[in-house]
């Protein structure tokens, strides 16, 4: 890479688009962007010959990556030596309906990144993932929040990986015939779509004076979740 270009993941056979190259982009910037414009993410690994796919909530520090899940799972007991995993999100932004079957299509940009998962043993560490996971999404949050137990944090694991390659691919063309096919009397659009937040539902328990705190302003009815999500990321000084 020269001084030039913008800081990107390596390609190689695992990461590098075997189709539609103009549709892939290796730098960090869009990398992390969809990325951080998301919480939850899905994993996928091999154990014993078997493979695994987790729905997960996640983070970015860097290029490395977080996650957690139960202390009880099958899977995250199997990631103390480490083991190559593949984390992916994505982003779907439209249907697309063409003038021929092979035409429809979907509108998204979407991650997959590649590396060693490994499971946070030193507690030190461990803690803190557990701190950064709450205030990724709500900045501040752990502050005005009680202490989690020595129990409840045993029970909790978290995984990392640093990111050895990654790609985005990202289709935004909408409709796309083949030129002749637009002369045919057949309808075709494109449907976006948005996952918007709903109006906040306070917990039913709450005690009397207990306010919605200023740092959750982010998050308000009808706002884009991704831009909600972004802004977490950045509100809460993560590279």
């Amino acid at each position: 890479m020269s001084a030039t270009e913008p800081p990107s993941y390596p390609i190689d056979d695992r990461n590098r688009m075997k189709r539609r190259h103009d549709r892939g982009f290796y730098d960090h910037a869009t990398v992390h962007r969809l990325l951080d414009a998301a919480a939850l993410c899905h994993v996928a690994y091999v154990i014993d010959g078997q493979p695994f796919c987790t729905p997960t909530l996640f983070w970015r520090e860097g290029s490395r990556l977080y996650w957690h899940g139960s202390s009880a799972s099958r899977m995250l007991r199997s990631l103390e030596a480490g083991t190559p995993a593949c984390l992916t999100v994505t982003h779907f932004d439209a249907l697309v309906l063409a003038r021929c079957g092979f035409n429809h299509s979907a509108d998204y940009r979407s991650v997959m990144a590649f590396g060693q998962a490994r499971l946070l043993t030193d507690p030190a560490e461990k803690q803190r993932a557990l701190v950064v996971m709450v205030d990724r999404l709500f900045p501040g949050r752990t502050a005005q929040l009680r202490p989690s137990t020595g129990q409840e944090i045993k029970a909790t694991s978290v995984i990392s990986m640093d990111i050895d390659r990654a790609a985005a691919k990202i289709r935004a063309k909408g409709v796309a015939d083949d030129d002749e096919d637009y002369a045919l009397p057949i309808y075709a659009e494109r449907l976006p779509i948005r996952t918007v937040l709903g109006p906040a539902e306070p917990c039913p328990r709450l005690l009397p004076g207990v306010a919605r705190p200023a740092n959750l302003a982010g998050y308000q009815d009808g706002r884009p979740l991704e831009d909600a999500l972004a802004e977490a990321h950045a509100l809460a000084g993560l590279p």
